[in-house]
């Protein structure tokens, strides 16, 4: 990551910022997909989950946490892709 220790600095979190962004309008983009056997009702529910999951994740301060919440991000993006539904979402 960069400069902090254990705390992020707002460098390291403007350095992860595109990151996120890209991440978090992926997974709602993926959501979407037709591979995915779900409701209008329960995409909806499953972006509101996403929402709130990065709301969450924003407020986060330590390094390796937010080291975390992008790893899992992207591990739940390879399956959406895959057209299956990660399991802390489900």
């Amino acid at each position: 990551m960069g400069k902090g220790l254990i705390w992020a600095t707002a460098e390291d979190l403007a350095r992860n910022r595109g990151k996120v962004i890209s991440l978090y309008r992926q997974i709602l983009r993926s959501l979407n997909s037709p591979k995915l056997e779900l409701s209008l009702a329960a995409r909806l529910a499953k972006k509101a989950e996403a929402r709130a999951i990065f709301m969450l994740g924003a407020e986060e301060r330590s390094i390796h946490n937010i080291e975390d919440l992008i790893d899992a991000a992207e591990y739940a993006l390879s399956l959406l892709k895959q057209g299956k539904i990660p399991k802390h979402i489900q």
